[in-house]
């Protein structure tokens, strides 16, 4: 897919994912938790969580709500930005940390995080393409390798607030 038709899906898709992380954010996470994402060829029961994570240049803190998986106890994220040609921001921001939070519905996390590889990595990926079979037409569009990260919980933190993002760290 290239850069201008991703550009204009996540532009259009904005409003949603500011609106649907906000009911996240505000209701302590009983809200938002689960979607119907059918309009991009989901489910009508798709689990979502939010990461939170620091700008490697800006510095401020950001969260990003992200349909995830749950394989042997750690998180599966996925960075497809709707198959676009160039990986997702939050991505590029995390790719280097070796920590990050994320929360699913009423309980936030510190997390440790790593990428699949081999094996493994396909074994993840299968899963998630079963979850979330549109992540199969976004790797079709692309050239890149779109990634995946796992979240291992190290301990549990309050959940996010509408403080947690958009400030400096």
């Amino acid at each position: 897919m290239s850069d201008e038709s991703s550009a204009e899906l996540i532009k259009s898709a904005g409003d949603f994912i500011g609106q649907h992380r906000d009911l996240y954010i505000q209701s302590g996470g009983a809200k938002g938790h689960i979607i119907d994402n059918r309009n991009v060829g989901g489910h009508y029961f798709a689990t979502t969580c939010l990461i939170r994570y620091q700008g490697r240049k800006s510095g401020r803190w950001m969260i990003t709500p992200l349909c995830y998986g749950d394989i042997g106890g750690e998180v599966v994220i996925v960075g497809s930005k709707g198959g676009a040609d160039h990986h997702p921001s939050w991505y590029l921001n995390v790719h280097d940390m070796d920590e990050m939070q994320f929360q699913i519905a009423t309980q936030a996390f510190r997390a440790k995080i790593r990428e699949p590889e081999g094996a493994e990595r396909e074994k993840v990926w299968t899963y998630m393409v079963d979850s979330y079979p549109y992540y199969a037409n976004y790797q079709k569009s692309t050239d890149r390798l779109i990634p995946l990260v796992m979240l291992t919980p190290q301990e549990e933190i309050p959940v996010f607030t509408m403080d947690d993002f958009d400030r400096k760290g």
